[in-house]
């Protein structure tokens, strides 16, 4: 590949690099192309972007972003899957992936410029997504506000309810019946 062609490429995958807060290195060694594309449709499912590049290449267009971390001194086959929108669902993916088919190796992450591990990963995995995340949040924000709306309703119904007791056993004078 000419030396032209390289640096293109690298300043291409800088530009996605650079909006992409998170990003995944894992090796791919034994790969067949069956899995390979599997792999790219469950990525591209979650939101992510998944690249076979090589390590020279992902090492120069890391410098300035947030995977610059991670980049330095790679060896082996490298893809990188990274993503602007849900962390979350990269790992989900990933890890999933990951369990089915044992030929994809993690090497290393970034997950909002935070450097991390395998164990780190599994992690992020297991959290709920973010619509899950919103709705729990959501419904804490409105459970204080329920819960004075019950109460404030509550003490005109158990009033009217002793009221109508009262009528029934006849505890008021003059009281119509019903």
């Amino acid at each position: 590949m000419k030396k032209d062609i390289k640096q293109q490429k690298a300043e291409d995958l800088r530009k996605e690099l650079s909006a992409a807060p998170t990003v995944i290195l894992s090796g791919f060694e034994g790969m067949t192309v069956i899995q390979d594309y599997a792999l790219r449709r469950k990525l591209a499912e979650a939101g992510a972007k998944y690249k076979v590049v090589k390590n020279s290449v992902i090492e120069r267009a890391a410098q300035g972003t947030a995977a610059e971390a991670v980049a330095a001194k790679l060896h082996g086959t490298t893809s990188l899957a990274y993503t602007a929108a849900d962390p979350v669902a990269l790992a989900k993916a990933i890890t999933a992936y990951a369990k089915e088919n044992a030929v994809l190796v993690f090497k290393a992450g970034v997950v909002e410029g935070r450097v991390i591990n395998l164990a780190d990963l599994n992690a992020l995995a297991t959290l709920p997504s973010r619509e899950a995340l919103f709705s729990k949040i959501l419904f804490l924000i409105n459970s204080p506000a329920q819960r004075v709306a019950s109460a404030m309703s509550a003490v005109g119904r158990n009033l009217a309810y002793v009221v109508q007791q009262g009528v029934e056993q006849k505890k008021f004078k003059d009281a119509p019946e019903v």
